[in-house]
């Protein structure tokens, strides 16, 4: 018989993992201690495995056994779909029209999502969106994972994802962005070749470069950052350059450049994704339609 798990007694696990000791953990809850050690018991006794190590008096620290650390990303996933769910049910109970979860990159979140978003509500007022930006990378995982309706990104490698819909929506093309006082920044476009002799920054969408002639740039590439707040303040610090989609490139920056890569002349898609076999909610196949009409793909 498979064990009744509690959501409470997850909740309490995750924490005392995360905070490495059963006194936090029972702060964060507001229980007792003995009461939290209880919970983790009762749960170790369903599991039929020990989640914690034996605690060592001389530290304070709590440390997971191997069970415990193979237990601890699914007892997440359980923790997040039963507060799905229970999102999705309170907004019902309120008589909300529905739950609108979508994520998307950064540069269409700042740049393309707030006109449309803002005209779209004006018709759903009771309509609640949950709103993620992050990379594409991260915005795939979201899809897959099923903690969005569907999400705004390149497709990379698309013959990988074969269990997914791509429908194109905007395109941009790659460019160099440098700080103004650069020896760079007077071009009005460049060759890939004329970066050899300057300090690459490669960033997350520096992929673009791969299978072209200035991918041997990325093997020459002395930093690689991810968070684009720190990429545009190494920029802007005069570190080095870095090649970024038209999108992404901070609009009116008055300490940086962007001069447009012709050889090669890339060109980054950026659309809709979801799961070929998950069906939508009506809020969503309404936004996604309202955003084909509004961008002229419809």
């Amino acid at each position: 018989m498979l064990p009744e798990l509690k959501i409470t007694q997850l909740r309490h696990f995750v924490w005392v993992a995360e905070l490495k000791g059963f006194h936090l953990a029972a702060e964060k809850a507001h229980r007792t201690q003995p009461a939290i050690s209880l919970s983790i018991k009762d749960l170790e006794n369903k599991l039929g495995e020990s989640l914690f190590e034996k605690r060592n008096t001389k530290t304070t620290k709590t440390e997971l056994t191997p069970f415990g650390k193979s237990f601890l990303p699914k007892a997440k996933e359980l923790i997040e779909h039963h507060d799905r769910i229970a999102q999705d049910m309170t907004l019902l109970a309120e008589h909300k029209t529905g739950h609108l979860r979508l994520a998307s990159v950064p540069s269409i979140a700042s740049r393309m999502l707030p006109e449309i978003l803002s005209k779209f509500v004006e018709n759903a007022p009771n309509l609640h969106i949950s709103f993620f930006d992050d990379n594409a990378g991260a915005v795939l995982k979201m899809v897959e994972n099923k903690q969005v309706d569907f999400g705004i990104a390149s497709m990379w490698e698309a013959d990988e994802h074969s269990d997914k819909t791509f429908t194109p929506i905007w395109e941009d093309q790659i460019g160099v962005v440098c700080r103004s006082d650069h020896p760079l920044a007077d071009k009005s476009e460049l060759h890939w070749k004329e970066l050899r002799d300057h300090r690459l920054i490669s960033n997350g969408t520096s992929r673009l470069l791969q299978e072209t002639d200035a991918a041997p740039l990325l093997t020459s590439s002395q930093f690689y950052i991810s968070n684009m707040i720190s990429l545009i303040a190494m920029l802007e610090q005069g570190l080095g350059i870095s090649t970024l989609p038209g999108f992404a490139f901070p609009q009116g920056n008055p300490n940086l450049r962007f001069i447009p890569l012709k050889e090669p002349d890339i060109v980054r898609q950026i659309g809709i994704i979801q799961m070929s076999n998950k069906s939508l909610t009506p809020a969503a196949e309404s936004l996604i339609q309202f955003i084909l009409d509004s961008t002229g793909k419809g």
